[in-house]
């Protein structure tokens, strides 16, 4: 009875969690009569792809969608790039500049974005990089690092300490022990912060909206608010088949990456 029961939780956690998802797919498919219904049913009665050819007519979600995939790619690359080596130096080097490096972590979390979108829109102006998919590239970069340092840092530090003694008893220099020793193990960690900066850069709206001005370069989270009226009326259906193409990127690279989350990786790599 209690592994029924956790079972029961498990379903009904997963649920709560999928709900969300299974209503925007349910209200994609359904047609206007049925969407302007007062009580409205739970799954169309009739799965209709109207609103789907809707809502490509009406917006450019194809090219929308390659900028941010553009975008989302290479903030996440770089990010992971940059905070790789930097997490093992911080997580390594216990001294004064990597206390102060944590406190910038922490600090820089607690900015809203609206403190720092005048001084950053002049900074990028001033670059010739407004109006720019590299510009706000940068941006993501710088946003997302912190976090990805954070993050990486645990897994560093997860990482015994006596697997690099052991390679360097072999003869491996620095160079080599953390290319074949140290960054192999960071797998799970590295892919895992990827995933979080490639979700957090393809659905990030602000800086999209602020630093982008012409149609053609706009990423598919502004796209989206171009289905909301003047009056802010959506256009229900093609919104929804819209946003519901728009999660499907993510919900991909999670199912291509989600092979590297396996935990216990360091198992048998010390022997006794």
């Amino acid at each position: 009875m209690g592994r029924l029961g956790r079972y029961l939780a498990l379903a009904g956690y997963l649920l709560f969690l999928g709900f969300p998802l299974l209503w925007l797919a349910s209200t994609a498919f359904k047609s206007p009569q049925e969407l302007g219904r007062i009580d409205p049913n739970w799954f169309p009665h009739s799965a209709s792809w109207d609103n789907f050819r809707s809502a490509f007519d009406q917006q450019p979600l194809l090219r929308s969608a390659g900028n941010s995939l553009l975008v989302a790619t290479a903030s996440a690359l770089v990010s992971v790039a940059i905070a790789t080596p930097a997490a093992y130096v911080m997580a390594r080097q216990r001294s004064a500049l990597s206390r102060a490096g944590n406190g910038w972590i922490l600090v820089s979390q607690m900015f809203p974005f609206v403190l720092v979108i005048i001084p950053l829109f002049v900074v990028l102006k001033n670059l010739q990089l407004v109006n720019s998919l590299s510009g706000l590239v940068a941006v993501y970069v710088v946003w997302n690092l912190p976090f990805a340092l954070w993050m990486l840092q645990g897994y560093v530090r997860s990482v015994p300490t006596v697997l690099e003694e052991a390679a360097a008893l072999d003869g491996c220099g620095r160079m080599r022990t953390l290319v074949s020793v140290v960054f192999p193990l960071l797998a799970p960690g590295v892919v895992a912060t990827l995933m979080f900066s490639f979700v957090t850069a393809w659905n990030e709206f602000f800086f999209a909206l602020v630093l982008l001005k012409s149609p053609e370069k706009q990423t598919m989270s502004v796209i989206l608010t171009h289905f909301i009226g003047a009056e802010g009326v959506a256009d229900l259906g093609p919104l929804s088949a819209a946003a519901l193409l728009a999660t499907l990127p993510s919900l991909l690279f999670f199912a291509l990456l989600q092979r590297r989350l396996v935990s216990g990786v360091l198992t048998g790599a010390v022997k006794g």
